[in-house]
């Protein structure tokens, strides 16, 4: 691994390697009340089933809130089109503050800005550094993977212009250097888990040395899978994946998948809701001076996975 990437950055090892992870973690906001009520909202990138768990994060805040109301709204086609109907939309109903996890934060920043003259923006999951957003909430998201006998690796994600997906590819990246692990490409599929599954399968056929297939976004992993079995691959390319689909989990069960990297969404929406109430209460001492609150991820293999599969369960009421 390269010694010069942060200590906060996650660290993924693959065969033999130990997967670690570790972020800053900065804890979950409490404030007293004005006796002012807001209307807050949470927004979501796409409608996969990782917003279910932020939904009972949001749930949760609202239950310890006696001042705010919280509207969730989920991005059905994950376009930033849509992200911008939902926002307008908002604003219309008089929502004083969002958090979002902007589609395509540089060509986003102009109405995040637009947003944040009529109310308090925060980021969750994906940031926009360089817009007025008042803080990020979410995952410290450079990463990177080795293999200790070195080989050919292929990255899979929906679009290259999320903030996410740009940081865990360049910490990788920086990560890698120097090592004997060649990135073939990045191969991206607009949130289309139809493409995403064939993007990966053209990978096996087009690379028949490849060594490890590595889904940076959740529908990323169950993708990967199908296209891996498809093949006849399985324990032949090691998979890396993301978040917390049940295809997921059960690829690492099977030992298909050699583990997840899972964020905690739940986190997102409650630290992010409990922030933005205290923040329009007056008390901005809640944001860091590097506005970012990295919140912990967690490395899932085969002996950790049937633990965990029955708390997310919890979280998610089956």
């Amino acid at each position: 691994m390269n010694s010069r990437r942060p200590s906060t950055h996650i660290v993924y090892g693959l065969v033999c390697g130990v997967l670690l992870a570790s972020a800053v973690f900065v804890g979950a906001c409490k404030q007293g009340g004005t006796g002012k009520r807001y209307k807050l909202a949470f927004v979501t990138n796409n409608a996969s089933d990782f917003w279910t768990i932020s939904r009972k994060g949001t749930e949760r805040a609202a239950a310890e809130l006696s001042n705010a109301e919280i509207d969730f709204r989920i991005d059905s086609d994950g376009t930033a089109a849509e992200q911008q109907r939902i926002v307008d939309d908002l604003l219309a109903k008089g929502v004083k503050g969002f958090a979002i996890s902007p589609v395509d934060p540089v060509n986003q920043t102009q109405m995040l800005n637009r947003a944040a003259q009529q109310a308090l923006v925060v980021t969750q999951d994906s940031d926009a550094p360089n817009s007025n957003r008042a803080c990020y909430i979410g995952t410290d998201n450079v990463a990177a993977e080795a293999l200790p006998e070195g080989g050919k690796i292929m990255l899979f994600v929906g679009s290259l212009d999320a903030a996410n997906a740009q940081q865990r590819y360049q910490g990788i990246k920086e990560a890698l250097q120097g090592s004997n692990i060649q990135i073939l490409d990045v191969r991206t599929d607009s949130t289309d888990r139809v493409r995403a599954k064939s993007n990966a399968a053209d990978t096996l056929v087009q690379y028949s040395d490849i060594g490890a297939l590595v889904g940076l976004w959740s529908y990323n992993g169950p993708a990967i899978v199908g296209a891996v079995r498809d093949a006849g691959k399985v324990g032949k390319v090691k998979i890396i994946a993301f978040d917390e689909e049940d295809e997921t989990l059960n690829g690492i069960r099977d030992g298909a998948i050699y583990a997840t990297v899972v964020q905690q969404p739940f986190e997102f929406g409650y630290q992010s809701m409990k922030l933005m109430a205290k923040i329009l209460d007056g008390d901005r001492s809640g944001i860091p001076a590097s506005k970012q609150i990295f919140v912990p991820t967690l490395a899932i293999k085969k002996e950790q996975v049937d633990d965990f599969a029955r708390k997310i369960n919890q979280l998610r009421g089956r």
